[in-house]
């Protein structure tokens, strides 16, 4: 592993890795994705109603799990986290899955995986597959450096007019959140080209591009030049990753806990290893 690579992970929150997968690791994938899209999970959902778009969201889709264990188990992204982190070990957390077809729809909002999730530390990473050819104007888009920055609210992704519609405090409810709400970052954008500095990437088939999920990112959308984007998204922590709580209380509904692994979360205590036999290790 280029030092310069690692740097840049611990820097930046995000790094391309080129030609990662081999041909045949990626039909494996994709063979994954396909059967996930024709086995949702109870946690799938479709990501934009009434535009024409053919979308499918699934994260941790429990059924899913043992053929996802075995098949990262045999690709080497395990070790490439393991080396970016500098960790000894390498856990596999959980997939999602993302489909976007028609070439209509608005562009993913801004978000941090944290928001969502009960992770801390260092050692956690996204690896983002995609099965087309992305061009860059249709990529993720990542904050540069935002993954050491503030944890935010979040978004509940369920007013149109507020992209920042907190996940976890009540606007309408008196009293502090217990995280600032989240920059409305295509608003700034819009007003200020400049305002922020924003990493994205056009990518091939077998490219890997590795985020830390508490940067910001979003986007990803299509379009008519490009209109289908299938995406399976793999989640690995390592040594230096902790059982962060989200907050007790959310008008989204979301357990103290996280949506995922509730039973395997319920054991931690704010701080400790994220550890659990549910984990399949992979380095």
């Amino acid at each position: 592993m280029d030092e310069a690579l690692r740097r840049a992970y611990r820097e930046d929150g995000a790094v391309m890795i080129r030609g990662l997968l081999s041909p045949a690791q990626l039909a494996q994938c994709r063979a994954a994705f396909d059967w996930a899209i024709e086995n949702p999970g109870p946690h799938a959902s479709k990501m934009y109603a009434n535009t024409g778009q053919r979308s499918h969201v699934d994260n941790c889709n429990p059924i899913a799990k043992p053929k996802l264990d075995d098949l990262v188990a045999s690709l080497p992204l395990g070790r490439t986290f393991a080396d970016l982190w500098g960790a000894e070990h390498a856990w596999y957390f959980a997939e999602e899955v993302f489909l976007k077809e028609g070439g209509v729809g608005a562009r993913t909002l801004w978000h941090q995986d944290t928001s969502y999730l009960p992770w801390g530390g260092q050692h956690w990473g996204n690896a983002w597959i995609s099965f087309e050819a992305v061009p860059k104007a249709n990529a993720l888009e990542i904050l540069r450096g935002s993954h050491r920055g503030p944890r935010y609210d979040g978004t509940t992704f369920m007013d149109p007019d507020d992209p920042t519609d907190p996940l976890h405090a009540d606007p309408q409810q008196a009293g502090a959140a217990a995280w600032p709400r989240m920059p409305d970052v295509e608003a700034e954008r819009r007003a200020n080209p400049a305002a922020f500095d924003v990493l994205s990437w056009a990518t091939e088939p077998g490219d890997v591009l590795i985020l830390h999920p508490a940067s910001l990112h979003g986007g990803a959308p299509v379009d008519a030049a490009f209109p289908n984007r299938h995406t399976l998204v793999l989640r690995f922590f390592g040594d230096d990753a902790t059982f962060s709580p989200l907050p007790d209380e959310s008008r989204s509904g979301y357990a103290r806990d996280g949506v995922l692994f509730k039973n395997e979360m319920s054991a931690l205590e704010p701080g400790a290893p994220f550890r659990a036999p549910v984990f399949r290790q992979v380095a």
